[in-house]
């Protein structure tokens, strides 16, 4: 059975379910921050450290899919809200949270 889908989220979904997309792009997105770091010497590329990422992508795909349900956002967007707060981790969110936050009451 050939089916047409518009995106790759949808072909994802499609294949792994709505869970199984969103792992997978808290996955990727932990896999970009890794690569920079090897890049950057930081890390070994291939090594244990790649494991302890484990539970992080799992936590911020957690915590993006419930923010992108509350947002009300469609799958495409869901999984690239998921792949980018994965890429900046839990420290990442919490400055860009504190910045935003910070500069809203500022602004008050």
């Amino acid at each position: 059975m050939s089916e047409n889908y518009k995106t790759l989220a949808e072909m994802m979904a499609a294949w792994l379910g709505g869970a199984g997309s969103i792992l997978f792009g808290s996955f990727a997105g932990r896999a970009m921050w890794h690569a920079v770091e090897a890049r950057k010497g930081r890390r070994k590329l291939f090594g244990i450290e790649i494991l302890y990422e484990l539970p992080i992508a799992i936590g911020m795909a957690v915590i993006g899919d419930g923010l992108a349900g509350w947002l009300g956002l469609q799958q495409t967007a869901a999984l690239a809200l998921v792949a980018a707060l994965s890429y900046l981790g839990p420290r990442g969110s919490e400055v860009m949270l504190s910045k935003w936050y910070g500069k809203k009451i500022v602004g008050e």
